[in-house]
């Protein structure tokens, strides 16, 4: 399969099929292994934090979620295939991973919320093997009793698939940290994942995410929160683009 080099990060040029076929193998060999899914958020972080690209170096997998990076891609006239948004990977797999028999774990989100998201895809994906669920406590990656609970949580449950919902980039550093201690083939952060699933917090429109424009739904829906990263972080990423534009450039001379 195919790699793309884009702003210094390496993906893996997959549509949602590619991904799956990364899961099954990873899975049969057994051997722990996460997925990274980068979006303008990380690969505005990654400019800064050191340890976070850590965590990308050592990724089985990075796919790009976020219709900014995929434009950017056919701009750069290097071509990914399909945004593969972290939030749409039980939509787009549920009914695939359900008939493989594959044992999902969901970890993260305020309290109730995971179980929430539980019940609602049984409901909605017949036969989806959700095997535990978990909601943290606050600051739960800072604390080595809560991450060791989890751990030992997680071993028992012997989950195929754990899905972090914690923030980006506290839940794919918590993951490092720990993937190769609770062992599963397949670690995925999420982000509002598991809100989505449990009815919290309304999805954009199609339409909306399609045209970029998901981050402003979200900001309409927590500007407290949000407001920060969508209009002072991630504006940045023209810079960004510009600079990786007068790269390529270079290299075509």
């Amino acid at each position: 399969m195919s790699k793309v080099k884009l702003f210094n990060v390496l993906f893996d040029n997959y549509d949602y099929d590619d991904l799956l076929g990364y899961i099954d193998r990873t899975i049969q060999s057994g051997k722990p292994s996460y997925i990274l899914t980068c979006n303008v958020d990380h690969l505005m972080k990654l400019q800064s934090d050191a340890h976070f690209r850590e965590v990308y170096n050592d990724a089985g997998a990075i796919v790009a979620d976020g219709m900014p990076v995929v434009w950017a891609s056919r701009l750069l006239k290097r071509r990914l295939k399909q945004r593969v948004a972290g939030a749409d990977i039980v939509n787009e797999l549920g009914n695939r991973l359900a008939k493989r028999g594959y044992r999902i774990f969901l970890l993260g989100a305020a309290e109730g919320i995971a179980d929430r998201a539980r019940c609602n895809l049984e409901v909605k994906i017949p036969g989806i093997n959700v095997v535990g669920t978990y909601s943290p406590s606050y600051g739960f990656d800072r604390n080595e009793e809560e991450c060791e609970r989890i751990n030992a949580m997680l071993r028992i449950a012997k989950p195929d698939i754990v899905l972090v919902g914690a923030g980006a980039p506290k839940q794919e550093k918590w993951i490092y940290r720990h993937y190769r201690e609770y062992g599963a083939p397949i670690s995925i952060g999420v982000g509002a994942a598991l809100d989505f699933m449990a009815g919290e917090i309304k999805r954009a429109p199609v339409w909306f995410q399609r045209t970029s424009l998901e981050w402003l739904w979200r900001l309409f829906q927590e500007p407290k929160r949000l407001w920060r990263r969508y209009l002072v972080d991630d504006v940045k990423f023209l810079g960004l683009l510009i600079r990786e534009m007068r790269v390529r450039k270079e290299e075509s001379r």
